[in-house]
């Protein structure tokens, strides 16, 4: 049975338009179900449907031009 994904992305951001940028993209994704960006811990969580696989989230975050450091998907880390 497939429940919801939890995806966690270390992503460099410099200033509140950087957190901007990736809050939008979040908020313009479909199957996502709620989502965190902060700015001071330099990261980006999210809660996706199943429907939402983890290479459609990176591909729609490094479109935003901002550096992914790291990422883990259901608490294993993934590669960016």
């Amino acid at each position: 049975m497939e429940g919801e994904h939890n995806y966690k992305f270390n992503i460099t951001m410099t200033c509140g338009g950087c957190s901007g940028a990736i809050d939008r993209t979040l908020k313009k994704l479909e199957g996502v179900k709620s989502y965190n960006v902060s700015l001071e811990s330099q990261s980006a969580e999210l809660v996706a449907e199943p429907s939402l696989d983890y290479a459609t989230v990176l591909e729609k975050l490094k479109k935003t031009g901002k550096t992914i450091n790291s990422a883990e998907a259901d608490g294993v880390p993934q590669e960016v």
